[in-house]
């Protein structure tokens, strides 16, 4: 028989009622919203976004103006003009020619109309181009009962959305600045005589003897012979449209993703000019399609995008092939939003080859992903970047499971946001994200990038280093913390995730407004979140409120049964004695 003394159930009893209560109204987090907060970037008290600078004004930079049209505008739903089927065979000249017609029909708001793929298999072997504004080319879905392109033959560029020409210079006035931050929109110039607000500018910036020397780059030797990072008096340019004008001070419409620094760049830091690009595309999309290569490790590369503007790719399955997507440094306001290239084949060449590639500016890849389903050998790179970049490249809710995640390769691009996303690549070796100096790698890739950031990271293996007079960010990732003899970048909140969940989307939407995340596919719930955020605290539990009586009810009888099994058993103790 159990015997239990009086006191001890009264404070069972009492414990039983205090801990119900105590379950029933404590706070829990239900959503995805994190705890910690950046030194970095965080909330205000007043809600607003908060940047911490460095001595000199570097920051931490708005990503926010990344994709089609600058950010926050929804791509558009154009009209089919023209639809094609399948044929049995080779289906390139239809297509082409397909193309060639939409492309000589009048522009209306910008457009000329969509080309409709039919469902079915497409074979294609050669080059496809669109070389004309406002054509798009939409199958019929990316997924079973959708439209395939098949790539047959040598391999080949299936779909190659480019202009013609560059940027030709005009109306030019030097930077009166002495030094220009990071992240900064403004620059002080000598004359703001011949500008206005409107016009498209390059900012550029002299690739000097004594930045190269500063940056450690001067003195690259591989097998005994000196090998160049960035040849002396390179241009770097960066392009932007003026905003606003005020007196000799002129504000653009991004900011600039590098530092002018006169002590190593000389006087003046650099120069804007007004530019013209007549050969430049703009309003062009691919979208809802799958492109099958054959499940070979072979160069049969999916899209080139180049000389192009405010344009998209969207809803498309890329199949093996290698260096399927690139986006070249003429391209600019790119959005490339739920593309996934999926390998069936691993590669197992020594320079892996990239699912992704980017050097334009004001480049957004959202809800991507790069996958190895096989997962042998070397594999491929998930995302990498080339020479001479100018971002943002945002880089939103990606995911992969390719051997290697996220590197830029070379040659010294700035401004790339890694954000919210996850690699789950197999293995204690897989490489997440590699922020490094690849020194003499190639021929002389050295330094790759500078200015960047990854934002709520999770990889098995995280580097990030920064290279002399520049800073790179790791806020709120999570996985193993790689070293190498290169400084160390800015680790902040390591091992913890931070609010907001997304830079992007946080500073998205303090730009323009919560419509602008719905406008980029994000829910309303998700678009409200990012309108009331501050600074990060538990949320409310949501059985609180209305149900408080039914939840107190259930904690009193909780503790009625207690007192009753007591009463039991004291009775029974009773009579026994």
């Amino acid at each position: 028989m159990i015997v239990l003394k009086s006191k001890r159930w009264h404070v069972l009893v009492l414990l039983i009622f205090i801990l119900t209560l105590t379950v029933l109204n404590s706070p829990v987090s239900l959503s995805a919203g994190n705890e910690a907060a950046s030194a970095w970037v965080t909330y205000g008290p007043d809600g607003k976004l908060v940047y911490k600078k460095d001595e000199s004004g570097n920051r931490i930079m708005d990503f926010s103006t990344a994709g089609y049209m600058g950010g926050g505008v929804a791509i558009p739903e154009v009209p089919v003009v023209k639809t094609i089927q399948p044929s049995g065979g080779d289906d390139t000249t239809a297509i082409q020619n397909a193309i060639n017609e939409v492309s000589a029909m009048p522009l209306k708001d910008g457009f000329r109309g969509a080309l409709l793929l039919g469902p079915g298999t497409f074979i294609t072997t050669k080059q496809i181009n669109i070389k004309t504004s406002g054509v798009v080319v939409r199958g019929s879905g990316s997924g079973d009962g959708g439209t395939v392109i098949q790539m047959n033959g040598t391999p080949f560029l299936l779909f190659n959305l480019a202009g013609t020409g560059t940027h030709t210079p005009g109306v030019s006035t030097n930077i009166a600045d002495s030094f220009v931050p990071s992240g900064n929109d403004t620059v002080t110039v000598s004359s703001a005589s011949g500008f206005k607000e409107g016009d498209n500018v390059l900012i550029s910036r002299t690739a000097t003897k004594d930045w190269i020397q500063f940056m450690g780059m001067d003195a690259l030797v591989r097998d005994g012979k000196a090998q160049t990072w960035i040849a002396p008096g390179s241009k770097m340019t960066t392009d932007r449209v003026i905003k606003s004008i005020s007196g000799n001070k002129l504000i653009f419409d991004a900011p600039l993703t590098d530092s002018f620094d006169s002590k190593y760049l000389g006087s003046p830091v650099g120069t804007v000019a007004k530019y013209t690009f007549p050969g430049r595309i703009s309003q062009v999309g691919l979208e809802n399609v799958k492109i099958q290569a054959p499940a070979a490790v072979e160069r049969y590369r999916a899209v080139y995008m180049n000389a192009i503007i405010d344009s998209w790719v969207r809803n498309v399955i890329i199949q093996d092939g290698t260096d399927n997507f690139t986006i070249d440094k003429a391209s600019k306001r790119i959005t490339v939003d739920n593309v996934a290239v999926n390998h069936t084949v691993s590669s197992t060449d020594s320079a892996a080859p990239a699912s992704f590639t980017c050097t334009g500016t004001q480049i957004l890849f959202n809800k991507s992903q790069a996958n190895d389903f096989q997962n042998k050998g070397k594999g491929s790179w998930a995302f990498v970047t080339q020479n001479q970049g100018t971002g943002p490249i945002v880089i939103l809710n990606f995911t992969s499971t390719e051997k290697n995640g996220i590197a830029p390769h070379q040659r010294w691009t700035t401004g790339i946001l890694v954000d919210n996303s996850r690699f789950t690549n197999p293995g204690n070796d897989a490489e997440g994200i590699v922020f490094m100096n690849r020194t003499t790698a190639g021929s002389g890739h050295g330094w790759p990038m500078g200015w960047s950031v990854a934002w709520n990271v999770e990889a098995p293996q995280i580097l990030v280093s920064q290279a002399p007079g520049t800073m790179n960010w790791c806020i709120g990732c999570v996985g193993k913390k790689m070293s190498s003899k290169e400084p160390e970048g800015q680790y902040d909140s390591w091992g913890a995730k931070v609010n907001p969940e997304s830079l992007y989307l946080a500073q998205l939407k303090e730009r323009l407004g919560a419509e602008a995340l719905t406008n980029i596919g994000y829910s309303a719930a998700v678009a409200k979140a990012a309108e009331t955020d501050t600074p990060a605290k538990p949320a409310e539990n949501p059985l609180k409120g209305q149900l408080w009586w039914m939840l107190s009810g259930l904690g009193f009888i909780a503790a009625v049964i207690g007192w009753a099994i007591y009463s039991i058993f004291r009775k029974d103790h009773s009579r026994s004695a």
